[in-house]
């Protein structure tokens, strides 16, 4: 299963259809396509700042090794490793890209991109909200008198 998010634009209202035209669905997890073409993935997803930042990484780092002058494996290793991470962290740049348009309003599991717009979709249509990810905590419980020590029974007062 999977985790998407719903971003709709800032000026839309639950329960509008029309805004469903503009919505944008982002799958949590690992992007394979920002993992082999890293910078290109981002400017073709029309996110500029986060594919100037991969950009920017990726010529730092191959900067870095040659004034270095580490070998070829070594290089390889550490521009995979970054090419990784860039893979891991690509839906979160782009959910951090869209949240000043398109702000997230609801969270989805789901086993396919289909099933999750049928889920966001509909619960956006009748406008109910989106359950909550941390679910409010009960107010904690105070006894009259002070407890000291697991065994409050045990150790009474006169």
């Amino acid at each position: 299963m999977n985790t998407y998010t719903l971003h709709m634009p800032a000026d839309a209202r639950p329960g509008e259809p029309r805004a469903l035209d503009r919505a944008v669905l982002v799958r949590d997890g690992f992007s394979w396509g920002a993992f082999f073409f890293t910078a290109l993935w981002f400017f073709v997803q029309r996110l500029w700042l986060a594919g100037l930042l991969a950009l920017a990484a990726i010529v730092g780092l191959a900067t870095v090794l040659a004034l270095l002058r580490v070998g070829p494996g070594a290089t390889f290793l550490a521009e995979g490793l970054l090419a990784s991470l860039i893979g891991l962290e690509a839906s979160s740049l782009k959910r951090w890209s869209l949240r000043r348009r398109k702000p997230a309003v609801d969270v989805v599991v789901a086993a396919s991109l289909e099933e999750a717009e049928v889920k966001s979709f509909g619960r956006w249509l009748t406008g109910s909200p989106a359950p909550s990810a941390s679910p409010t905590p009960a107010p904690a419980y105070r006894s009259p008198e002070p407890v000291i020590g697991l065994f409050p029974e045990a150790v009474r007062r006169p």
